[in-house]
């Protein structure tokens, strides 16, 4: 039976990556597939209907809320000037410097990268920044990955990843944000190598190409102006409440909303604003809402008993449990995390660690380690991933040659995360 829903897992992945169906309805499709093999009544306990599809489908609310609230917050941030005040004023700093921009560029993207991710994360600090770099002589595959590196040094600090894998993984947020806390060394000294090595390993290169940069219309938000310098704090408020005082995520999100909004916005204006970006926010939160919901319904299948009995023996059988073939294997599986590839942890990734955690073969810790491991490659280098995408079409490359590029830099980082785990939780 094992044998079975491995293989039905393997054609899940195949129609994932021939585009065949789109992620989520496959996940859905799969979770259901599942759990009929694993013999699950259609109602009752442990059936398909009702644990499957009713209890999986809103089991990840609260990482849906914080999804949302950062989308909504990420939103003020490009309305009220905020991000694109800060990329200007780092570029104002280094002038003709191709360094010191890219350097700033990045301090930026981490930044942003701390409230929201994916496609919103990469144009807030990308629309201006990328044509800032090319303009220094930055390369162009180097300037799309500064935007990427700085994104995913940013991520091992992003709430709503937080409350994803607390969730998913039914761990404590302690627990996580300890974590998240030795990984983020490692991501922030690749984003930095990367900056460092490939400024200067490719040159300078003063090749102007952008189409978008003379055909832009100016936006509302650059008529407006710069944001006020404490404005400007924004991205930091939601961090220091969870951090320093450990606040709740939720609401450290909502105090960084209303701290935009505060200190950009005039009383009249307040409930216009409050209610376009929060729309606009469902508009931009809707595709990863809806990738949740999918994945709450595989992991309610893949803990089902039937299931966890068929895949446990096969599952053990390949999973290492020495801590140096643990690192050494999970390492040589590193491409597996892209193009939406079995161990990416927002597809087939999360079903598999639902496998290994329901059936004991790591504890969920040590799966958090993988997974938080695999999801700093899997957003920087995955062709797929809807920030790669974006930020190498805006610079004028392709997706794959960002990939090439990023990949060594991001799977050390990986690297970096299996021996942390290797060493403090095996």
């Amino acid at each position: 039976m094992g044998v079975v829903i491995l293989l039905v897992m393997a054609a899940g992945v195949a129609a994932m990556l021939t585009r065949k169906l789109p992620t989520g309805f496959a996940l859905v499709l799969l979770a259901v597939a599942i759990a009929f093999i694993a013999g699950a009544p259609l109602t009752g306990e442990n059936s398909v209907l009702d644990t499957v599809l009713q209890e999986g489908a809103p089991a990840l609310a609260a990482t849906m809320v914080a999804i949302l609230l950062g989308s909504w917050l990420g939103k003020l941030l490009d309305e009220t000037g905020i991000a694109g005040t800060l990329v200007r004023k780092i570029v104002e700093f280094g002038g003709d410097r191709p360094v010191v921009v890219a350097l700033g560029v990045l301090a930026v993207s981490t930044l942003v990268g701390t409230v929201t991710g994916s496609a919103p994360a990469a144009m807030l600090a990308g629309i201006i920044g990328i044509p800032a770099m090319i303009a220094v002589g930055i390369p162009k595959v180097t300037a799309a990955g500064t935007i990427l590196m700085g994104i995913a040094a940013g991520m091992p600090f992003e709430l709503p990843i937080w409350q994803f894998f607390s969730t998913a993984l039914e761990l404590p947020i302690p627990t996580v944000r300890g974590f998240m806390l030795k990984l983020f060394p490692f991501a922030l000294a690749a984003a930095v190598l990367f900056v460092l090595v490939e400024t200067r390993r490719r040159g300078v290169e003063h090749a102007w190409s952008l189409k978008s940069a003379s055909a832009k219309p100016v936006s509302r938000r650059e008529q407006l102006g710069d944001a006020p310098w404490y404005a400007l704090l924004t991205p930091v408020v939601p961090l220091v409440l969870a951090l320093g005082f450990e606040v709740a995520i939720l609401p450290s999100m909502l105090a960084g909303v209303l701290y935009a909004l505060l200190t950009t916005t005039r009383p009249r204006e307040m409930n216009k604003r409050l209610l376009r970006t929060l729309y606009g926010a469902f508009e931009v939160a809707a595709a990863p809402m809806v990738l949740f919901i999918a994945i709450g319904i595989l992991l309610a299948a893949v803990k089902l008993p039937g299931a966890v009995e068929s895949l446990e023996p096969l599952v053990k059988a390949v999973s290492p449990q020495n801590p140096v073939l643990f690192v050494l294997v999970f390492t040589l599986l590193v491409p597996l995390c892209l193009y939406r590839g079995p161990l990416n942890v927002f597809g087939l990734g999360a079903g598999i660690a639902g496998v290994l955690i329901a059936a004991g073969i790591y504890p969920a810790v040590a799966v958090l380690g993988l997974a938080t491991s695999y999801n700093q490659v899997f957003g920087v280098s995955d062709p797929t991933s809807t920030q790669t995408v974006w930020s190498a079409q805006y610079a004028g490359v392709t997706p794959q040659q960002v990939m090439l590029r990023t990949l060594p830099y991001v799977w050390a980082v990986a690297l970096g995360g299996f021996c942390v785990t290797a060493a403090t939780y095996l």
